[in-house]
Formats: structure tokens, sequence, C-alpha cells
């Protein structure tokens, strides 16, 4: 997956050094360019990735995007490679991808992409799982509700549930959605807060496991 998260971001780099440090992006960038990088430099201190790695990430990420962005096509084709064939990875990766787009505006540039997977690949537990309610909170209200538990793990049900043996049926992931629930909603009232959601993982390690928390590191 690492074309994916080699999407180009937008804006930056306006400091007396911007010039010099986004030619080391420029180099690679050809007629049809329209999301120049951050500055490398800046890039360095927004993730956990060298300027090394993030050149060859962003090689990787022109690739696949040209114009300097992933849209949310070319995202969930990218995604459905990595998984068996026969996998319904389409509404997951709908999810995955509106948590690399924090502005909700269809694309995910390289800097949304490098600050996320920095997160995912290089982040403690805490920044992973902050990320990690980002995703199960669909409606980005700042809470959990049982509904958005639901939508994502039966996406999690479809991207995984064709590959396993036996076949899991609705009964199963019904039950489990209410286990989880219960574990996460820790006063009872009905929603999951980001301190809940924290608190309970940190205890209890087979939250985590059911979650799929680590599923988006491909």
């Amino acid at each position: 997956m690492q074309s994916v998260r080699c999407n180009v971001g937008s804006g930056g780099g306006d400091g007396p050094n911007a010039k010099a440090l986004h030619s080391e992006f420029d180099e690679m960038d050809g007629p049809h360019i329209h999301f120049r990088p951050e500055a490398l430099e800046t890039l360095c201190q927004l993730t956990k990735f060298s300027k090394r790695e993030l050149q060859m990430m962003y090689r990787g990420f022109k690739q696949e995007a040209p114009s300097g962005v992933v849209r949310e096509d070319t995202f969930k084709n990218i995604y459905s490679q990595f998984f068996p064939k026969g996998a319904d990875t389409n509404m997951y990766a709908h999810y995955v991808f509106n948590t690399f787009d924090p502005e909700h505006n269809g694309v995910v540039t390289f800097t949304d992409f490098v600050i996320g997977m920095s997160v995912l690949s290089r982040g403690n537990l805490d920044d992973k799982l902050k990320w990690t309610f980002s995703l199960y909170d669909v409606n980005g209200d700042g809470v959990i509700t049982k509904d958005d538990l639901s939508r994502i793990i039966i996406s999690v049900y479809d991207l995984m549930g064709k590959c396993v043996d036996p076949v899991i049926d609705e009964s199963t992931y019904k039950e489990h959605i209410d286990k989880v629930f219960m574990k996460l909603d820790l006063n009872n009232d009905g929603i999951i807060t980001l301190e809940e959601f924290i608190e309970a993982c940190t205890k209890d390690q087979s939250i985590i496991n059911s979650l799929g928390v680590f599923h988006t590191e491909l």
C-alpha cells in the first residue's frame, strides 16, 4: 500500500528556504502536477519520516496519482489489491479514505497521507488509538455510537469474512458488535467518547484485536 500512502499535499513552505526545499520534490514532478507537497523540512517536522523516506514515498505516490492527489475511487482500487480476490474492500476503504481526508474534500494529498501513515506506522499506542477513534467516528461528531461501530465492524467482516472458514453469519457479527460496544461504553450512556475509547482499549488488549485496529497497516 506504499503507493497510496504517498499522496501529494497541497500548499506550505513559504519560508526563506522554501524554494530550495521544494526543488527536492520538483525534480520528480512532471508537467501535469497540480498539487505540490509541503517542503521536505516541513513534512519531516510533521511526521516521523526522514527526507529520504519521504522522497521515496512521493515517487511511489506519483506513479498512482500524477496530478498530485488521490481520489476515493483510485484509493479503493489500490487498496483492494492488498486483499484476496473476492474480498469486499469497498466500504472499509471508504472509511479509511475519510480518515485520511480530514477536510472531507474528496481528495487525499501527500501531506494528508504521510501524516496518517506516520501515526499508523510509527505512532505510539495512544496516537494509533486516536486515529482509530476517528475511523470509527463515522460522522465526525466526536463520539462513537452503536451505529458507527456497526458500520465499521460490518465493513471489516465484508473485508475478511469471505476469506475465513467457516463463513461468519449475521448473528455472529451482531453478537460481536454488542460485546465490543458494551466494553467500550464505560458509563453505559449509549455513546463512546474518545476518553472512554482510549481507557477501555488501554486496559483490554482484546478490544484492540476485536476492532481490527491495525488492519489499515498494509
